[in-house]
């Protein structure tokens, strides 16, 4: 997709996004997609349907980029956020998918399905983004007449010297055969991975026979693999030469004729795919600033896509309808459970899709890290809140 100028290239950039989230948000509240659900299911009934429903949401986001990649379709390497960078932030990872699996279940939802419910009428769920988002933009942007960050004053004197610089990405195809045989490694390692999840989740006689399970993982990883499509292939032709929008803005004063339509940050320019932590920081910023155009990004308008989908869904289905605390306690435990969110979801660089499906696809080292942690994290949440429960019957 090569178009004339920046600001054509940005604007079919920002509706692709709104458009594959609109899908995203209606199929997801339609099949009720739940990455907390799919925990909950395993853990307290033993039922891996959901389980096996985001399984094959990764399976299907994992075959296609390795493939695309292959191919010189997507371009992972440059993405935002850089999961294969080369400070391998082991210890970010797990203890910010800790801290997320435990707060998504305190909050009764990870961040895309806080965004589902809103969408369906779910006041609770406002309150839950607006905690998050806030935590979210003061962890990657100072304080209002400070250089201090969250990040910088809670962790960053103790956890990121914990980090590892490989000197290269850390993807399991660099890390196996090196460098220059990455490409091929990672189709290979993401051929078997993919593969042998499919076999693994269509064993299950139930799961082949249930189809929103099986509608939801393959929209939602299709959704993922689309953005990957999307964000790596649009291009702004200058003087006869192609420049990727991040490129263009990069060098926009050598490029542009003006500052006009100049974006506030380049980064959210690269290649991408679903996340909401970040975003919903991004999204505090771009309303807080009184919606400047500047910036208007891929997750800001990712999160729009996901609400306004499943409002619509909402709507033809009856579902609407307005939900709010049951009790104080309720209020408190949501609003934990948002804070937790907030901190972990920037620490370990994404959340159940960014990391669990965006970040695996990737087949970043950091991102199975996360992905386990968050897992990890919400499981044990689960059991200690039910022996709380039996010690209180």
């Amino acid at each position: 997709m090569i178009f004339d100028t920046f600001q054509q290239g940005q604007s079919m950039f920002l509706w692709l996004t709104f458009g594959i989230a609109l899908i995203l948000g209606a199929v997801v509240n339609k099949t009720n997609f739940c990455t907390m659900g799919a925990v909950s299911d395993w853990v307290n009934m033993g039922d891996t349907g959901r389980m096996r429903s985001w399984l094959l949401a990764i399976a299907v986001a994992l075959l296609g980029v390795v493939v695309l990649e292959y191919f010189g379709k997507v371009n992972p390497d440059a993405s935002f956020p850089p999961y294969r960078g080369a400070q391998f932030i082991w210890a970010e990872n797990l203890l910010g998918g800790l801290m997320f699996g435990i707060g998504m279940t305190l909050a009764s939802g990870c961040g895309n399905k806080s965004l589902i419910r809103i969408g369906g009428g779910n006041l609770k769920s406002i309150v839950v983004v607006l905690i998050i988002a806030v935590i979210a933009y003061y962890m990657t942007n100072p304080f209002p007449g400070s250089d201090k960050t969250l990040f910088s004053v809670l962790f960053n004197g103790w956890l990121r010297p914990l980090a590892i610089n490989l000197g290269g990405h850390q993807d399991l195809g660099t890390l196996l055969a090196g460098a220059q045989n990455a490409v091929m490694a990672r189709l290979i390692i993401g051929a078997i991975l993919g593969l042998a999840l499919l076999a693994y989740i269509f064993k299950s006689a139930d799961f082949r026979t249930n189809r929103d399970l099986i509608i939801g993982g393959l929209v939602v990883g299709l959704a993922v693999l689309g953005a990957w499509y999307v964000t790596s292939n649009i291009s702004v032709q200058v003087d006869g030469s192609r420049h990727t929008l991040l490129d263009y803005g990069q060098q926009w004063d050598f490029l542009a004729d003006s500052d006009a339509g100049k974006p506030a940050d380049v980064r959210p320019l690269s290649p991408q795919s679903f996340t909401f932590i970040n975003p919903m920081g991004q999204m505090w910023g771009y309303t807080a600033s009184g919606f400047n155009k500047g910036l208007l990004t891929f997750g800001v308008m990712a999160l729009l896509g996901v609400v306004a989908g499943s409002f619509l869904w909402s709507l033809v289905s009856r579902s609407f309808r307005i939900e709010w605390f049951a009790s104080f306690k309720d209020f408190v435990t949501h609003v934990i459970g948002a804070a937790l969110m907030g901190f972990g979801g920037v620490l370990a660089l994404g959340c159940t899709i960014g990391q669990g499906i965006t970040g695996v696809s990737t087949l970043a080292l950091g991102s199975f890290i996360a992905f386990f942690a968050i897992v990890a994290g919400s499981a044990i949440t689960m059991k200690v809140q039910y022996m709380i429960m039996m010690r209180e019957a």
